[in-house]
């Protein structure tokens, strides 16, 4: 991070957070330097703007003279998410299966409790479905019949789709969306009313988009798959502008590349993509994809990645150097069809709302969040709702002229008043023990989510690093992995901006999936099985297809880019699939399904046990993948000396006084920036930097390494 106008960018990276704008610029040397301003939810590209200017500093340069040598740029952002999650979308009509009309607002009996704690998922009475996405009077049947093995039991009566799509018309939606029952295994008659809708939508002179599931997302299951295939037309795609409003800002500051956007697979995707709902979670994926580059770099197989932002805590597992996918994730309380890294996501985070719960007379935090409005301690905020922060103002863990490099400043007495008011005389405590008990019980909660998550997937803490990271994650490392006994605590020194370093990290792929239904007894003939597999290479080149179409638009031809090839399988009758990575490049012979079979064996052994393969059962390929890769530019993993354990002499502030665990205490200050690899930093200590605060509380010590991570050790 040291100033250098000999420094050439080439990749931006870009994590526009609820609270925080993260830009992380990589040079032609993978060399990275880091920016971070404030989110500006109103135009996303003003905070992304404000962001770079911050990260070139470092570099003694500029926006002006950086961004015309770009040669990528690479999003993640929450304006998608947001537009669902507060129901601002589009006026979407819906054509699905005359007698079917009732089904998406009924939805499934678990979008009545998602995102409730677990007392709140117990009571009935306190479940809800919120509205629909689309409203009943703008859902239209139509006469058809698929059955689940893809066989016409009724046709298609033609004649019911222009009639409807005419009333949905004069009812002023702005798209419509055709999902019709098993559609996946016949997409014909979905695709025949596609067209006669866009027929009918030209001769009406209007102007407005069609989207068929099985254009988009051709798998099983009709809630998670319309509920998607809507989020593409109320969300999704009205979202392209607030891209293009990036793009333009870009452009007009000399950038010449197209955006690409982080994915919920884990790859980065145009945003010309026809699946943009892919990017809905765009944000907290890149962290765990920097993690797994970085674990790569470090030879670190087994990674629990740990991400506080202002707004959430998202947490991860990478095993033996592998990423779990879920297919059917839940979001903004709706089941979905898309495949998204698995991560366990809280609402509890620096910026969460601190109150009082008037029945219990007890601490509650969030879910809801001050966002970029920071606490009270922010008098340009407005608010008026104690946050997490406030309370890291008044113990002394933030320094309140030092917040965002000074451009922030905050008021410690607006803090310690509102503390007193709202926490302190309500509990009958000082305003430092109220402060302190709030970060108490935020980290003591963390700690279980964080645990609770490792315990439940059959693991144990110590099998794993831990990364933290995240703007607020170094604050808190201490006080959420105490006494959990991880094999070590990993900070990077970058670690505000860690989240758009794996941006930058992750790979120019798209990932496309169909729901297959392959059956072979395990006493099968050879004949069976290469029925089978011809089947499933038949998906296989289909979906290569349109992934090479998608590349296309990017100027790729389909000789640039690197094909993967994925299946699910499961044991027959059995309710969980895995995905397994092809051990095959295309399926010729019988020895190919044997491959295969092994290779899935060989990943339920390590994910259950030996003991519970089932052979006998025969298996079941439930569906078919494809991911195509190609090279792009990464980070570099800086290499330093070590120049031993003394931090050098300038690198430290002076000291501040710290209220922690009941008394007030002298901590020493350390700028960030100026340490050097092998300096090691004895507790009570805070390490500060313009984006970041590390807390090094009693009874731990951190040492930086030569690739410029703190690792953090429990004495």
């Amino acid at each position: 991070m040291r100033t250098d106008k000999t420094k050439k960018a080439q990749i931006l990276a870009i994590d526009a957070g609820g609270t925080m704008t993260d830009t992380f610029i990589i040079d032609d040397h993978g060399d990275f330097v880091v920016g971070k301003a404030q989110s500006t939810p109103e135009d996303e590209s003003i905070g992304l703007l404000n962001s770079a200017r911050d990260a070139l500093t470092y570099w003694g340069s500029s926006v002006e003279d950086e961004f015309p040598k770009l040669l990528a740029g690479v999003y993640s952002g929450t304006a998608m998410l947001n537009r669902l999650v507060s129901r601002n979308g589009r006026r979407v009509g819906l054509i699905v299966n005359k007698g079917m009309e009732d089904f998406h607002r009924m939805g499934r009996g678990i979008q009545s409790y998602l995102g409730y704690s677990y007392s709140d998922r117990l009571h009935l009475n306190t479940h809800r479905f919120d509205p629909p996405l689309v409203p009943r009077e703008w859902t239209k049947g139509i006469t058809e019949r698929v059955d689940l093995f893809g066989s016409v039991i009724i046709p298609l009566y033609e004649q019911e789709v222009e009639p409807a799509v005419l009333e949905l018309l004069k009812q002023d939606v702005e798209a419509i969306v055709i999902s019709l029952l098993h559609s996946y295994k016949y997409p014909a008659h979905e695709r025949r009313i596609r067209d006669i809708a866009r027929e009918t939508i030209k001769k009406a002179a209007k102007d407005i988009p069609v989207f068929a599931s099985v254009d988009y997302y051709p798998v099983r299951k009709e809630t998670h798959r319309t509920n998607t295939t809507i989020i593409e037309a109320y969300a999704a795609d009205p979202s392209r502008e607030t891209l293009a409003k990036i793009d333009r800002m870009l452009k007009a500051h000399g950038a010449d590349f197209d955006l690409r956007v982080m994915a919920s697979h884990g790859g980065t995707i145009s945003t010309q993509a026809n699946e943009l709902a892919r990017t809905l979670v765009s944000g907290p994926i890149g962290g765990v994809i920097g993690a797994k580059y970085l674990g790569e770099h470090l030879g670190i197989r087994n990674i629990a990645c740990s991400d506080i932002g202002g707004t959430s805590f998202d947490m991860a597992l990478i095993t033996q150097g592998d990423l779990s996918i879920n297919t059917s994730p839940d979001m903004a309380r709706l089941v979905l069809s898309l495949p998204l890294v698995a991560m366990d996501t809280v609402g509890a985070g620096a910026g969460s709302f601190v109150r009082i719960d008037p029945n219990f007379k007890s601490l509650t935090l969030g879910p809801d969040s001050a966002g970029s409005k920071v606490g009270v301690c922010y008098p340009e905020g407005g608010l008026n709702t104690v946050t997490v922060t406030d309370c890291h103002v008044i113990l002394g863990l933030i320094n309140p002229n030092n917040f965002l490099g000074g451009e922030v400043q905050l008021d410690p007495d607006r803090a310690y008043a509102a503390v007193k008011e709202q926490i302190a005389d309500p509990l009958g405590l000082t305003v430092e023990d109220a402060a302190y008990g709030v970060i108490d019980l935020l980290e003591s909660q963390l700690r279980n989510y964080l645990e609770s998550m490792i315990l439940g997937k059959g693991y144990s803490p110590s099998q794993y690093v831990c990364f933290s990271y995240g703007g607020g994650g170094p604050l808190h490392t201490a006080g959420y992995t105490k006494n959990l006994g991880f094999e070590d605590v990993l900070v990077p020194a970058w670690a505000a901006g860690f989240s758009a370093f794996g941006c930058g990290a992750a790979d120019f792929e798209y990932r496309y999936d169909k729901t297959l239904d392959i059956n072979v007894d395990a006493d099968a003939e050879d004949d069976q099985k290469l029925i089978g597999g011809r089947e499933l290479q038949h998906v296989w080149d289909e979906l290569m297809e349109k992934v090479a179409g998608e590349f296309e638009k990017n100027q790729f031809d389909k000789e640039d880019v690197d094909f993967r090839l994925y299946f699910r399988m499961q044991y027959q009758g059995q309710l969980n699939d895995l995905e397994i990575e092809a051990p095959i490049k295309t399926f010729r012979r019988v020895d190919d399904w044997d491959a295969l079979v092994e290779a899935f064996e060989a990943t339920y052994t390590r994910v259950y046990a030996k003991a519970a393969t089932s052979p006998e059962l025969g298996y079941s390929i439930t569906g078919a993948i494809i991911r195509g890769v190609v090279e792009v530019a990464k980070p570099r993993i800086s290499e330093e000396p070590s120049e031993g354990e003394t931090p050098p002499a300038d690198a430290f502030l002076g000291k501040r006084s710290v209220y922690w665990k009941g008394e007030w205490l002298k901590a020493d200050i350390w700028e960030m920036e100026k340490l050097k690899p092998g300096n090691r930093i004895q507790s009570f200590a805070i390490l500060e930097s313009p984006a970041t605060t590390f807390v090094i509380p009693t009874g731990f010590e951190t040492y930086l390494d030569a690739h410029r991570i703190f690792h953090l050790k429990e004495l």
